[in-house]
């Protein structure tokens, strides 16, 4: 490996940590610049994470998730109680946390060097208070039941947003739930509208069962140490999708998508969302995608509405924009912004 490759994975993990603290979790923030500092390749590990072929950022690759979420998975699995012994809610100095991490890269080498290969997956359950006031908003705007097709739903935590209780400001929505999400609201208050759905699914290329002890050791791996709360929404949020008997469906974005949209329903508004997931796709399925929406947006009618909402980044530095586009007419509008982790929503509404 040269220098200046190294030096550029380096800068992707001090970009990893910043954008870590500023999402509240400082131990993973301190487990990336500690990586950023130290880490050599006098280890297999070591070598593969300073060589990595691809784009390293949190846009590519994600390396530095890669690495956190792997070195969690040891943790959370039991399989390194050494390691385990330094993470939340214990605390170490950086000395030695770095100590642990290093002797782990070395003990773990077969388990780590193949998580490596496996880009991070996660199902945010926050997410869902930052769709709610979209949804309402095109149940207010075409006053007919929803169909739901949610693209790179992981295990369909986001796709069962309906059975969460949420208090948005002063805007108290849905029954009592294991659920609650409260992030903080800045706006007036979404539009009340009554919500039907009468049919929900969605797809991911590695979709996740809610059931399965090993995909469930996956989500968690990939949240972060610290933040014991969404360690915890997200377990609770697990146990009534697999109550429900929720699955994702295994399949290509781009073709389920198709199969989806190929024909129109009288009397119903078919919703295609996603959130944090477009940025991921290759920029010639993007493309398809983009085009293969818009054609079905072109065969909308007011009787058989199509709607796309998004929770996406789009550049700017404050969060992600909640997106809305809703045809017949075709115009999209960005109607608040949202952390992207849920944990703040500006709202700014359809109408204003």
């Amino acid at each position: 490996m040269t220098d200046d490759r190294s030096e550029l994975i380096r800068q992707s993990f001090r970009r990893q940590a910043k954008a870590c603290a500023d999402l509240g979790s400082p131990f993973t923030a301190r487990l990336c610049t500690l990586a950023a500092e130290r880490l050599t390749d006098t280890t297999p590990v070591g070598a593969t994470v300073l060589g990595w072929p691809g784009n390293p950022d949190g846009t590519g690759d994600a390396l530095a998730l890669r690495l956190a979420g792997t070195l969690h998975a040891l943790v959370r699995s039991g399989q390194d109680p050494a390691l385990a012994a330094v993470y939340p809610p214990h605390t170490a100095d950086d000395d030695t946390l770095w100590a642990a991490l290093e002797a782990a890269l070395r003990r773990d080498e077969a388990f780590i060097l193949e998580r490596l290969k496996s880009a991070p997956q996660t199902n945010e359950v926050r997410r869902s208070s930052a769709l709610l006031p979209g949804f309402l908003t095109i149940a207010a705007q075409t006053g007919k039941p929803l169909i739901l097709s949610e693209v790179g739903a992981s295990a369909g935590l986001n796709l069962q947003w309906d059975r969460y209780r949420n208090q948005l400001g002063n805007f108290r929505w849905g029954k009592a739930s294991a659920v609650e999400l409260a992030p903080r609201w800045e706006g007036p208050p979404p539009p009340q509208a009554a919500i039907e759905i009468t049919d929900r699914a969605g797809c991911d290329l590695n979709p996740l069962d809610p059931a399965s002890e090993d995909d469930r050791l996956r989500l968690f791996s990939y949240i972060w140490a610290d933040q014991q709360d969404r360690l915890d929404r997200t377990a609770a949020a697990l146990e009534m999708a697999t109550e429900s008997g929720l699955k994702v469906e295994k399949a290509d974005a781009i073709g389920w998508l198709r199969h989806r949209l190929a024909t129109p329903r009288s009397g119903l508004t078919h919703v295609i969302y996603h959130t944090i997931a477009w940025q991921y796709l290759p920029p010639a399925l993007k493309a398809e995608g983009e085009a293969l929406i818009a054609n079905a947006g072109s065969r909308a009618t007011e009787a058989a509405p199509l709607a796309r909402l998004q929770l996406e980044a789009d550049g700017k530095p404050e969060g992600a924009a909640i997106l809305l586009t809703l045809w017949p007419s075709g115009e999209t509008r960005e109607i608040g912004r949202a952390d992207f982790h849920g944990r703040w929503v500006k709202w700014v509404g359809w109408e204003s």
